[in-house]
């Protein structure tokens, strides 16, 4: 449904709150008398009004939603979607008048069947005081959980089926996400009795995988295309493949290159060195399983060295979107703060 919020002098917060359950996608568009599109309301807005103890309509209102034109197609419109990470926006004419929110529900997707597996069960101990009684996974990024984005993330792109690796306050994960079936998804738990690390989870995989299936940490956020990751590492050939990401570091001080006889031979002032680092995210065929030890620590990049002495094919394929590890607080507000910005 698109039922539509006129605001005028007496429009209420009641009236908000009736029309978004009536229309059962979690979003209200607020217009004029003229129909002109004024801004949205979500359920997310709602809830973190009553949580501030705010509930003036006016300051509810995100006046300064995404919108795109209707005459758009709707492949850029999904492009668009996936890129500001959300499942619905309105569409406006010439005139900025609302027609309708279109909302990636209305796409049917082709279903992906291969897994998605999230490393959910670190301590997060860089984190400090944020994860004394929440895993880092589901502290709140906008208005759901980190590992929610990622999840949302993957179903973007057709991926529904998930495992999550927890350990550390594992009983708020699966309290939160039970089967999935309320999401729309499927999810299963690797249930790590101690820490295992990066990849050791993988272990204790208890059903047979034919197909490719993806790994990524529960601490990282990309808007990385992950239907294309799936296709690069099918068509090269690969056991196993890696998202890098290119990086960089100012040297603080000026590096003096020499000979074997003391001679300089060149002087740079403060260079910058680029490489690149290790984002978190692979994707593996259910082969390289057996090289992964049972029950025991083992970090991911560990597989990458063992494959390759065994000859094996592994590839890395760059990420240029974006990309980001929750790794310290710092990080954790800049990824509040741009969730915050696209809302």
């Amino acid at each position: 449904m698109n039922n539509k919020l006129i605001l005028n002098k007496q429009t209420t917060l009641n009236d908000a709150i009736r029309l978004l359950d009536l229309n059962g996608n979690g979003v209200l568009p607020v217009i004029d008398a003229k129909e002109k599109l004024l801004g949205l309301i979500t359920d997310g807005d709602i809830r973190k009004a009553i949580l501030n103890k705010n509930l003036d309509l006016e300051h509810i209102i995100n006046k300064n939603p995404h919108k795109l034109h209707i005459n758009i197609s709707k492949n850029q419109i999904v492009s668009y979607l996936k890129k500001i990470h959300r499942r619905h926006i309105p569409l406006v004419d010439d005139d900025d008048k609302f027609i309708k929110v279109f909302t990636l529900d209305e796409i049917e997707f082709n279903l992906k069947t291969n897994w998605v597996i999230i490393m959910a069960g670190g301590l997060g101990t860089r984190l400090g005081k944020l994860t004394q009684d929440t895993p880092k996974p589901m502290l709140q990024v906008g208005n759901k959980p980190m590992i929610e984005h990622i999840i949302d993330m993957f179903t973007l792109y057709g991926f529904t089926k998930f495992m999550l690796s927890v350990n550390y306050k594992s009983e708020v994960i699966k309290e939160y996400f039970g089967d999935g079936s309320r999401f729309g998804i499927e999810v299963k738990y690797l249930e790590e009795k101690k820490r295992l690390g990066t990849g050791g989870a993988l272990s204790l995989i208890d059903m047979k995988l034919n197909e490719p299936f993806f790994v990524t940490n529960g601490d990282v956020l990309s808007s990385l295309d992950y239907e294309k990751l799936l296709d690069f590492h099918i068509n090269v050939n690969s056991v196993a493949t890696m998202c890098i990401r290119k990086d960089n570091y100012q040297i603080p001080y000026g590096v003096i290159e020499i000979d074997n006889k003391s001679n300089i031979v060149s002087m740079k002032e403060k260079p910058i060195q680029e490489f690149f680092i290790n984002t978190g995210i692979y994707i593996l065929d259910p082969t390289v399983l057996s090289y992964v030890p049972n029950d025991e620590f083992f970090d991911l990049p560990s597989l990458f060295d063992i494959l390759k002495n065994e000859k094996k094919v592994t590839k890395s394929f760059e990420i240029t979107d974006y990309w980001i590890d929750m790794g310290t607080p710092s990080d954790y507000e800049t990824i509040k703060k741009r969730w915050n910005y696209n809302e």
